[in-house]
């Protein structure tokens, strides 16, 4: 994606309301399968080099006022060889709240959507803040040999208020 101008190439009027169900079948399973997105207006973000606030304007769609913002991100490993993510930023950090919530079509599992808080300061003293974000992956066969969607999720933010 080259530059922000491309992300104001919407048609007026356009709004962005995916359902859970097409942000992973459609938009993470694409991302992931390196496949063309028909409206490519969903940014590559690395989320744990940038705040909350300062994705807003990174992430915006077209030029009407947003509640909600969308991007995909690699996730980063805590340790090298483990399998914890690091959901740090210079700011504060993100925390996983509650359970992960599975997403299906026509009763299949495709995916799981993870519901995350950001905090401002360092674990465990940190200050919850308004921020909150949702987390898409893709449910994968556990006996399968490990592949992208491992490292890759898609995401959804927003502040609440």
């Amino acid at each position: 994606m080259n530059g922000s101008s491309r992300f104001c190439a919407v048609p007026p009027g356009f709004r962005f309301h995916p359902t859970d169900e097409e942000l992973v079948d459609y938009y993470l399973r694409k991302k992931i399968n390196c496949r063309r997105i028909d409206l490519d207006v969903i940014r590559d973000v690395d989320l744990y080099k940038i705040e909350p606030w300062d994705l807003q304007e990174l992430c915006r769609i077209g030029s009407e006022e947003q509640s909600e913002w969308y991007f995909f991100s690699h996730k980063d490993k805590k340790y090298p060889t483990g399998t914890r993510t690091n959901r740090a930023t210079t700011a504060g950090f993100w925390k996983a709240t509650g359970r992960d919530k599975a997403i299906y079509t026509k009763n299949e599992l495709i995916g799981m959507r993870k519901t995350l808080v950001f905090y401002k300061g360092r674990a465990p003293n940190g200050q919850k803040s308004d921020w909150i974000m949702h987390e898409y992956r893709l449910e994968t066969d556990e006996n399968a040999a490990p592949q992208a969607s491992a490292s890759v999720c898609m995401c959804f933010f927003f502040l609440t208020n």
